[in-house]
């Protein structure tokens, strides 16, 4: 249980710090929020649970896939600000468009033959 509460304690003290700096300097808190540091951090975590390298290797594949959905939503969401969206109903939309994506990923990843 103390491992559970290091794991998440250790992660939430990471995007506390992202939003902490983007406040100051939104364009070295995006720099820094774009580094795979959840991804890196879920490696640590599943390699120090499991240390089963086709487990990581499988969870890392999957990752790379899902990245490549996950990124229009960083156009779409300041596009919908910039018009006069609002920021909730830009994010929701930005938020279903992933959604969507991913779905199609999971699609088309499977007529591809990829695990995901």
């Amino acid at each position: 249980m103390l491992y559970l509460i290091l794991k998440a304690g250790l992660s939430g003290v990471i995007v506390a710090i992202v939003s902490e700096i983007a406040k100051r300097n939104p364009g070295f808190g995006g720099l820094i929020a774009s580094l795979p540091l959840v991804s890196i951090l879920g490696m640590v975590w599943l390699w120090s649970d499991t240390r089963d390298p086709v487990r990581l290797a499988s969870h890392a594949g999957a990752t790379f896939w899902f990245v490549l959905p996950s990124l229009p939503m960083f156009l779409l969401m300041p596009e919908l600000l910039k018009r006069g969206v609002g920021f909730w109903p830009a994010l929701m939309a930005a938020c279903a468009l992933t959604i969507a994506l991913y779905s199609l990923m999971i699609w088309v990843g499977s007529k591809l033959g990829l695990r995901l």
